[in-house]
């Protein structure tokens, strides 16, 4: 199938209407001054033979003049021969006098006359022998002599039309020069369109194979400029989601293989000792069934960004006690950090109103932002966790003096796959869905941190249920 470009499309549709219009007008101009010069010619003949009535009129009533010689003599002296024919019509309808001398054949039609016979003027233009255009006018004299029935003036339109030529081809000529000048800045308008378009088309199919390393050049501030503005925008998040999803699937590869290799380790130890001593036994199982639950709860996570990816994320609503949720994950992260020489401080209230949401996934928010406070922090640092009400809202927050977030990752550390610490384990998507979670259950989930090594503070506010 041929390609249709927009150029090609501009030039028969627009284009064409545009030349359609300057024809029309071209026509309509040509018709316009042909009217005017044959209508003021007319006016002219009229006028001219107007005045030969006028003195035939006279001598008429002239009792004393001889009519035919005075209708001879006029004929004779006629001062614009030269221009104009001036004929007398006798009352059998036959020219028999002339300003020129020569009588024209009987069998030359005169519509003029038989029209001037029927409505007391007649106006006729023909074209006679040779091709040459004439303009005729006759007025009845009948009422004056009864020899002669009608004057007749003829005159010629070659130069007339010669004019009306002249004016023509100028305003030809003005509407081809408007059509190549639509036609060139037309196509120069067209050009700086599809050319970037075409420049933008190239670099975008780059985009569909994985290239992100090419950006559009463009130096309009225009329409097109803002779209290929948008378009490299549009490439730097591609190439940045592209980044961090190798990143992603290098970290999960890691984090998968760290576990893995611990729980076939100490199994093979286990197997090849035969179980060994109870220690050795207690403290193998211990670290298979740690291992286990850390990769079960990475597993989790990737099945939860999944669903929210699909739409297929859904939540078993239902009032629930937030201080119950947020204690169960507080005491599943306290002998760990204990071991890990890392203190929780954490002050439960007495009671804080119910919130109306899923309470497993509340659990799974409150223990992924915990195990963040714990994991970025080292030993001899603090996680401090806090839950009050303020006005319609119930608010958590906790708050670590760990190794803190740069003010350049900050707004990054809620996207998916984004690691602001490379040297710290996890996938990268833990916050991601925490986020998504706490949004499903109209709440807001702000991270806020000083700087490296000032600390993080994750303040959760999810709507509490009207009493």
């Amino acid at each position: 199938m041929a390609k249709k470009s927009i150029t090609k499309r501009w030039i028969f549709n627009n284009l064409g209407v545009v030349v359609l219009a300057l024809l029309v007008i071209d026509m309509a101009i040509v018709y316009a001054i042909q009217n005017y010069f044959y209508s003021s010619a007319k006016q002219y003949l009229i006028s001219k033979i107007n005045a030969v009535t006028s003195v035939l009129s006279m001598h008429s009533q002239d009792s004393s003049a001889n009519f035919s010689a005075e209708m001879r003599k006029m004929l004779e002296n006629f001062n614009e021969k030269d221009k104009i024919e001036l004929m007398a019509i006798n009352s059998k309808g036959r020219v028999v006098l002339t300003s020129s001398g020569f009588s024209p054949d009987e069998d030359v039609p005169m519509p003029d006359y038989e029209e001037a016979m029927e409505q007391n003027e007649g106006y006729d233009v023909r074209k006679i022998g040779g091709g040459e255009k004439i303009m005729a006018v006759s007025v009845p004299i009948s009422s004056m002599s009864n020899e002669y029935s009608a004057v007749r003036m003829v005159t010629s339109l070659t130069e007339i039309d010669n004019t009306i030529k002249g004016y023509t081809a100028a305003v030809t000529l003005v509407c081809v020069i408007i059509i190549l000048i639509i036609v060139i800045t037309g196509l120069y308008f067209a050009g700086s369109i599809v050319r970037p378009i075409r420049q933008i088309s190239g670099i975008a199919h780059k985009f569909a194979m994985g290239d992100f390393s090419t950006r559009i050049d463009s130096e309009s501030d225009d329409e097109i400029g803002e779209l290929c503005t948008a378009i490299n925008n549009m490439a730097d998040e591609l190439s940045t989601a592209e980044a961090m999803k190798n990143e992603f699937i290098s970290s999960v590869s890691h984090e998968l293989r760290t576990p893995l290799t611990a729980i076939k380790g100490w199994a093979e130890t286990l197997m090849i000792d035969g179980g060994g001593s109870p220690d050795t036994m207690k403290k193998g199982v211990g670290v298979i069934v740690n291992e286990t639950e850390r990769l079960s709860q990475m597993v989790e996570e990737l099945l939860d960004f999944s669903r929210m990816q699909n739409g297929h994320f859904t939540l078993q609503n239902a009032n629930m006690d937030i201080l119950a949720e947020l204690g169960d994950a507080v005491l599943i992260y306290s002998d760990k950090a204990r071991r890990e020489e890392k203190a929780i401080i954490y002050n439960e209230p007495e009671m804080l109103p119910f919130v109306y949401g899923d309470k497993n996934r509340i659990r799974q928010v409150f223990i992924n932002v915990i195990d963040n406070a714990v994991k970025y922090s080292s030993a001899g640092d603090t996680v401090t966790i806090k839950a009050y009400e303020n006005g319609e809202s119930v608010v958590i927050t906790v708050k670590d003096t760990g190794c803190g977030i740069k003010q350049s990752d900050l707004s990054k550390v809620k996207t998916k796959f984004y690691k602001a610490n490379h040297t710290r384990r996890g996938s990268g998507i833990g916050l991601a869905v925490a986020d998504e979670i706490i949004s499903m259950h109209g709440g807001t989930m702000e991270i806020t941190s000083e700087g490296e090594g000032m600390g993080t503070t994750v303040i959760i506010t999810l709507p509490a249920v009207k009493q």
